[in-house]
């Protein structure tokens, strides 16, 4: 059976993925109110709170997603990158339906789920180079 995607630049895709997730959690948990001032969305100390929870959360899938890609096997590099795929997809979706309207900060944020989206699927759609 001959597997699809290629693993090696999968595995390039999540280790830089799991570095921009390193950098959002910490802004996210050491200053969540700037953040949230560039979504436009207005700051309260709960929110300050859910973006902090949010940071400790990113920065654990992005461990994992480095772990993955150092340590993975081919399968779960492809798994992984296939959850991850869909993942990106829905917070660039996410981003853009965000309820303060949409700024600069917005539009870029987004970009960048559906930038990591599609390369995750070209990846993964490209034949494997190790099967040839």
């Amino acid at each position: 059976m001959n597997k699809r995607g290629d693993v090696q630049r999968l595995r390039g895709v999540l280790r830089l993925g799991a570095l921009v997730f390193a950098i959002s959690s910490l802004v996210l948990f050491l200053a969540p109110r700037v953040f949230t001032d560039l979504l436009g969305m207005p700051g309260s100390l709960n929110l300050d709170w859910s973006m902090q929870l949010s940071g400790v959360t990113i920065l654990t899938l992005g461990g994992l997603m480095f772990v993955i890609a150092q340590a993975g096997s081919t399968n779960g590099v492809l798994w992984a990158a296939r959850v991850m795929m869909v993942g990106a997809f829905g917070l660039g979706v996410m981003t853009l339906l965000i309820p303060t309207g949409v700024t600069w900060f917005v539009i870029l944020y987004a970009l960048i789920g559906f930038g990591f989206s599609s390369a995750y699927l070209v990846f993964l759609a490209r034949r494997n180079p190790q099967i040839g």
